[in-house]
């Protein structure tokens, strides 16, 4: 199985950084293969919102732009079998990076009549979604709710949402490499495990 981590972190170190390290142990613990995308190190542009407001991509399903990295990182989350997405909470929301990428995505993926699910990167799979707030600790929700809808649009399917701040953080840490692990092995949502 084979892991990627869409990470909105901007930093190499600090909260969200060391959650995606838990990631990566889990993943690892489970014997899986993980490929860490650096969306803040791309210098993806934004949307451009093409033609008539929806853009080219809604029938192409492909960016105009993407040659600033964009299909690379849609070539890297089709050949996976799950995805985690993580960021730190900037605003009560994602990073602009993630934003941004999310935003160019979602276009791309736009398909009402279901009939394109072999080409949409997300249709699916399962994804683990995690915020780190620091400061205030405040804006998780808001955060998470943010992803909640992405994957909704590309028709991915949550794993878990993982809000973690400074307070909690020692045993959400904990939770999110539980977390990794169960899903690099193999589980899915609403599979019923031992109580």
């Amino acid at each position: 199985m084979k892991i990627v981590i869409l990470s909105g972190n901007p930093k190499r170190d600090g909260l969200c950084q060391s959650l995606i390290e838990e990631v990566r142990t889990g993943v690892q613990l489970a014997g899986a293969e993980v490929d860490e995308i650096r969306l803040c190190d791309l210098y993806l542009q934004l949307c451009h919102v093409c033609g008539d407001g929806w853009g080219t991509c809604r029938e192409s399903h492909y960016c105009t732009y993407g040659s600033d990295g964009f299909d690379d990182v849609r070539a890297r989350m089709k050949e996976c079998d799950a995805v985690v997405i993580a960021t730190p909470v900037y605003w009560e929301e994602t990073t602009e990076a993630l934003k941004c990428f999310m935003d160019r995505l979602r276009r791309c993926q736009f398909d009402p009549a279901n009939k394109l699910k072999e080409a949409n990167e997300l249709y699916g799979k399962q994804v683990l979604l995690i915020a780190s707030a620091g400061g205030s600790g405040n804006g998780l929700i808001n955060c998470l709710n943010q992803m909640n809808n992405f994957c909704r649009h590309t028709r991915a399917i949550i794993f878990d949402h993982i809000g973690v701040n400074r307070w909690n953080s020692d045993y959400k840490r904990a939770a999110i490499r539980a977390a990794a692990c169960a899903m690099a092995s193999g589980r899915k949502n609403g599979d019923t495990v031992g109580l």
